[in-house]
């Protein structure tokens, strides 16, 4: 025991060392920017988001100031427009190191209608996304003992509720604070910092002047509020901005420029780290928890199926030297080897779904490989919006020769004659499962005139990647599968296959598959705690090297539960070991689905039925995914593994 907990101590001290160096980093997406002293910063808005809705709406659908001429729309990728963002050019003028002082941007009479919209919004508690030089801002505010404090990711809020009266208030000043950093060697200075701190002012002009929003003479008269050459402060403010119909709602803004030593290259850092809001230690101890599950398990399996198979092995080619007589002499045979007949024999139910099954979860699996790998290295940075998804598409796509070549060997070595449509299922099963929801989420999404409705030019990109490069590269990986000899096994298939002895409760395939999953769940749950919270409420993440390891260490759990499991199913004599063992390994995406409801309290979502239908439904296609990538992992780790067994012994 005390060499095992020291062999333990030392693997974990190893995958610490070797993990400090497996860290996400910002790789800069664009040439780095030098403003000269007095020329426009522009600043940019995206979508307005709410984590308890899940439904990002268009930052001018609300009754804010428009910029001159009209919103117009920033430049933007596939993938920026598959995840919901809609950026565009905004009425605020910023100039370098030029300090803003209580700047009246606009005056916005509310109608009945706008302050209805308006203040739903605020109870559903949306926030800006407001961008200057690819910097998301920072939001500054009070918690709730009074300090300050900055939080990176998630935008800042349009609103406020009152606790007491449950009046809605509105932000309608902001200070801006933008630091910027001068660079050896260069004349100009770059943008590495901006936060914003929203404040709600019950604005009046002074001396009793009253503005119909038009004239010029508004954006100069004195607010009562403001002080000349002085940025405003929460101490400054006597009144909130009510939101009702018939208020007149003047916005305002404050700019300034603050010094920062930090360097250009790493102003992403303390967004990444949320200014180390969460220690690095969880990480760690994730990673810790998850290699000593490895471990304990890896052990288990060496002693126990080592041990069981060389004396298995042994005394069944001992068995096989002897002479008829003394065959009859000694007991009847027992274990794993009285199935040899009919181990490799075809699954009995739905053949040709079990390859398009391995095939597609091969395809997801490598998919997630690579796409973990680029993040890991920092060409996928959340600096570079969307490019996590265009990437993933792009890997999906380009990972489909590896579907149907995996399909394809299998379903020949199963003597499967509708080649053409297995082919064709491996091709369109599972991304028209996905393409089919998303277009039926699109259509509801639309209707509440979301901008996570994706464009329909954009659409039409996406379904001719499918039909153009991803169905061509499934059929072409088929073809070089089935150019080749059929798999060959290490036994003779018998004409008639054996019965399948009663299991004890324990040894029922359904006890073994709903117990599999959770051993692979408990080494990955820490670490998709941290995965769901930034992929539903709009934080960053970044620690794809920890995602890495705990993606690895998840596959090789699940290969190492699924041969035990089928290694015990041979020995009760159960020799239909094909979907038991990809639905044993497969059951991780159960827990994971189970533990969806369970997080799902966290988000606090609204009564809205489209949140319920978005959350449920975007998460059973994760899980969905994840079921065929373990349930492959667990299927052809199995296969191997009873090639193996059956290799070594001798049979009649």
């Amino acid at each position: 025991m005390t060499k095992l907990r020291s062999m333990m101590a030392k693997a974990s001290v190893f995958s610490m060392a070797i993990l400090k160096t497996c860290h996400g980093f910002y790789v800069p997406g664009v040439r780095p920017y030098e403003f000269e002293q007095g020329e426009e910063v522009p600043m940019k808005v995206n979508s307005l988001t709410s984590i308890h809705t899940q439904l990002p709406k268009d930052y001018y659908r609300l009754p804010f100031c428009r910029p001159t001429g009209g919103p117009k729309m920033a430049s933007e990728n596939l993938g920026e427009f598959l995840t919901g963002n809609k950026i565009q050019n905004s009425p605020y003028s910023i100039n370098m190191l030029r300090e803003v002082y209580c700047q009246v941007l606009c005056q916005v009479t509310l109608t009945k209608l706008e302050a209805h919209t308006l203040a739903t919004h605020i109870k559903y508690g949306y926030h800006n996304n407001w961008i200057i030089d690819n910097l998301p801002g920072a939001s500054v505010g009070l918690s709730g003992s009074g300090q300050q404090q900055t939080h990176y990711a998630g935008g800042f809020p349009i609103g406020f509720t009152a606790q007491d009266t449950k009046e809605m208030y509105v932000y309608n000043h902001v200070n801006i604070i933008l630091e910027y950093h001068n660079p050896e060697g260069k004349d100009g200075h770059r943008v590495v910092g901006f936060a914003v701190e929203p404040m709600s002012i019950a604005h009046e002009y002074a001396g009793g002047y009253e503005w119909d929003g038009e004239s010029s003479e508004g954006f100069t008269k004195p607010l009562d509020v403001c002080e000349t050459n002085e940025h405003i402060s929460r101490d400054m403010i006597n009144g909130f901005k009510r939101v009702a119909p018939g208020e007149n709602i003047i916005y305002t803004y404050d700019v300034t420029w603050e010094y920062s030593e930090t360097a250009w290259a790493s102003r992403w850092d303390v967004y990444l780290s949320e200014d180390h809001m969460v220690p690095a230690q969880v990480h760690w101890y994730s990673i810790t928890n998850s290699i000593l599950v490895v471990l304990f398990l890896s052990l288990l399996v060496v002693s126990i199926l080592v041990r069981s198979l060389r004396r298995d092995i042994a005394g069944y080619n001992a068995m096989a030297a002897l002479t008829d007589e003394e065959k009859e002499e000694e007991l009847d045979e027992s274990g794993w080897k009285l199935v040899h007949a009919d181990v490799f024999r075809p699954p009995a139910k739905y053949p040709m779904a079990f390859c398009i099954m391995v095939g597609t979860g091969a395809q997801i699996g490598l998919c997630a490989f690579f796409t973990i790998c680029c993040s890991a290295v920092g060409f996928l940075s959340p600096a570079r919006r969307g490019s996590l998804m265009t990437a993933t598409l792009i890997f999906y796509m380009l990972c489909g020769c590896l579907a149907g070549y995996v399909s394809s060997r299998l379903y020949k070595s199963f003597r499967g004659r509708q080649w053409q449509m297995c082919t064709l299922a491996t091709a369109t099963a599972f991304p028209g499962l996905c393409f089919m929801i998303f277009i039926f989420f699109n259509t509801i999404l639309a209707f509440f005139r979301s901008t996570a409705s994706v464009p329909f030019l954009d659409l039409v990109i996406v379904a001719a990647m499918w039909c153009c490069v991803s169905i061509p590269l499934v059929f072409l990986g088929a073809y070089f599968g089935y150019k080749e000899e059929s798999m060959e096994f290490p036994t003779v298939t018998s004409t008639i296959a054996r019965a399948v002895p009663e299991p004890s409760f324990f040894m029922k395939p359904l006890v073994g598959i709903s117990m599999a999953g959770m051993v692979p769940f408990a080494a990955a749950y820490v670490e998709l705690f941290f995965i769901m919270t930034s992929l539903w409420m709009d934080q960053f993440y970044y620690v794809f090297g920890f995602t890495l390891i705990v993606y690895l260490i998840l596959i090789v759990t699940c290969a190492e539960v699924t041969v035990l499991l089928c290694y015990y199913q041979l020995c009760a004599e159960n020799h239909r070991w094909w979907w038991f063992s990809f639905f044993a390994s497969g059951s991780t995406a159960m827990y994971m689905f189970l533990y969806s409801f369970f997080w799902f309290g966290s988000l606090e979502a609204s009564k809205m039925l489209i949140t319920y239908m978005l959350y449920f439904g975007y998460m059973f296609l994760i899980c969905t995914a994840m079921f065929l990538v373990t349930g492959s992992v667990g299927a052809l780790t199995s296969l191997w593994f009873i090639r193996k067994i059956f290799g070594t012994i001798k049979v009649d």
